[in-house]
């Protein structure tokens, strides 16, 4: 089995929904990678073994997903020198803006890349995870340069579509 390159963790199972359509862009990139469902503040041994051995097994990036409070990434960016990507989760009263603060107001020295609140910013952190790795993979490197130059053609065809549309409809209603 190859190691895993990116480890998502969540801080808890209700963070799935925000996850899994994620996921299956690194499926799409065929990048290995291993999801955990570990807590700052319930399971902090266990976080910690768990970043230790990513680290030694020669994982590149991590992933951490959590709401409320959201120190999840933050504690995984004390234990580790790796790049540690942070998506907070509206999971509380306040819809994720506690969960962005937490997660974006790291002290000097101990950063955390922060994405946009809930499946955007997870997306995103997919994204950001697989241009890290685009840094030593040609291959990863390759398909991402695919992938955008997809979206930019799909843009301009939408772009084309609403102009004819825009002018069947001035010729209709003169």
């Amino acid at each position: 089995m190859p190691v895993s390159k990116i480890a998502v963790i969540m801080g808890s199972k209700s963070d799935l929904p925000v996850v899994e359509d994620a996921l299956k862009i690194i499926d799409d990139f065929q990048v290995p990678f291993e999801v955990r469902v570990l807590s700052a503040h319930r399971t902090p041994d266990a976080l910690h073994a768990f970043v230790r051995d990513f680290e030694k097994e020669g994982g590149k990036v991590f992933i951490a997903v959590a709401g409320a409070a959201a120190h999840l990434a933050g504690v995984i960016a004390s234990q580790t020198l790796l790049p540690v990507i942070g998506v907070p989760v509206p999971s509380s009263a306040l819809n994720g803006l506690d969960a962005l603060l937490s997660t974006v107001q790291m002290p000097g020295g101990i950063p955390v890349a922060t994405m946009a609140v809930g499946k955007a910013g997870m997306k995103n952190a997919v994204y950001f995870a697989l241009q890290i790795l685009a840094i030593e993979d040609t291959t990863i490197r390759d398909a991402l340069t695919a992938y955008r130059k997809e979206m930019v053609a799909k843009v301009m065809a939408d772009g084309e579509t609403v102009k004819k549309i825009l002018e069947e409809r001035r010729h209709q209603n003169p």
